[in-house]
């Protein structure tokens, strides 16, 4: 299997993951889907680019065509805030799937088996992140640090896996 073809294999699993999520949105004017909200947000993590969407937009505009189009079948481009307002009501664990799926994806590809280490050990490195910050807007699932001087700042984090092999370039985010 070539890896243009595994990697459009599994793209096309990501959507088909990706269709199945709700949308708790009303009304019938909606621009952008669930899916094309989720493909944005994957795609950020894709490229590990926090600008992707934004180049994505020049892309589009001087070519006609984005690489968010071309790779992921994008239909719409929506921008960060529509992502996560689109996404922010989906519960975590209706996205565990999503993640199984591309997991067993790579594995059935060898390329988690070509991360392991000594004795075939995987290696899993943590780093944790802060996707949101704010001391005036906030939400239930926020974390809360409140500073000395009494002013709370709200947060989402996160802690993410990354597997890693020592003298390899390439990651599983």
């Amino acid at each position: 299997m070539t890896e243009a073809l595994a990697f459009d294999e599994l793209v096309q699993a990501l959507h088909q993951q990706l269709a199945a999520l709700p949308d708790y949105r009303t009304g019938k004017h909606s621009q952008y889907t669930i899916k094309d909200a989720a493909l944005g947000a994957f795609a950020v993590f894709f490229t590990q680019s926090p600008s992707f969407l934004a180049s994505q937009r020049t892309l589009q505009q001087a070519k006609g065509r984005s690489n968010a189009e071309s790779l992921f079948g994008m239909a719409a481009l929506p921008c960060d805030h529509q992502i996560r307002r689109l996404l922010d009501p989906v519960a975590p664990a209706q996205l565990f799937p999503v993640f199984e799926e591309v997991y067993a994806a790579l594995e059935g590809a060898g390329h988690v088996s070509a991360l392991r280490s000594c004795a075939g050990q995987r290696l899993i490195a943590l780093d944790g992140t802060a996707s949101f910050s704010s001391q005036e807007m906030h939400c239930a699932h926020c974390a809360q640090r409140t500073h000395t001087n009494g002013r709370v700042t709200y947060a989402h984090q996160a802690l993410t896996p990354v597997i890693v092999a020592p003298g390899k370039p390439a990651v599983i985010t």
